[in-house]
């Protein structure tokens, strides 16, 4: 546990959560600050900045857990879609540095902005990237 992390906090109860799920290894709450009613996040008790710093069996469960939270999630909504949104770094749009995920439930006219402007590539530059990538792995 980080001693000046919110989400550490959550999960240890000295600050209030509507829980959704918990597990030896996770908490699911709702987001006070929801983007769609129902959205909720994942967190994983044990603390890691990001997914960089998130050890392999953590990340492999987070995402069992998703799922399940998910499909729950849209049996009792009925929400048409759901996104996954995960950030990393500040420059991503990271505000807390606690590995956590966001599902947020879709609804057809909804307000929920998740887009970007499409890029391209020049020729071969895809399979350059790519490439340098797949060397590093």
């Amino acid at each position: 546990m980080q001693k000046n992390c919110i989400f550490c906090k959550i999960i240890a109860g000295e600050i209030p959560s509507a829980t959704v799920y918990e597990d030896d290894d996770f908490k699911v709450i709702m987001d006070i600050f929801p983007a769609a009613k129902g959205h909720t996040i994942i967190l994983p008790k044990k603390h890691s900045a990001n997914l960089f710093e998130l050890d392999e069996d953590t990340a492999t469960k987070a995402l069992v857990v998703a799922r399940k939270v998910a499909t729950a999630m849209q049996a009792e909504l009925n929400c048409e879609g759901i996104n996954l949104l995960q950030n990393n770094g500040e420059v991503a749009g990271q505000t807390i540095f606690h590995f956590h995920i966001h599902l947020i439930p879709r609804f057809r006219g909804d307000l929920v902005q998740t887009t970007w402007a499409q890029g391209s590539y020049l020729e071969g530059e895809a399979a350059g990237v790519a490439a340098a990538i797949a060397a590093r792995l």
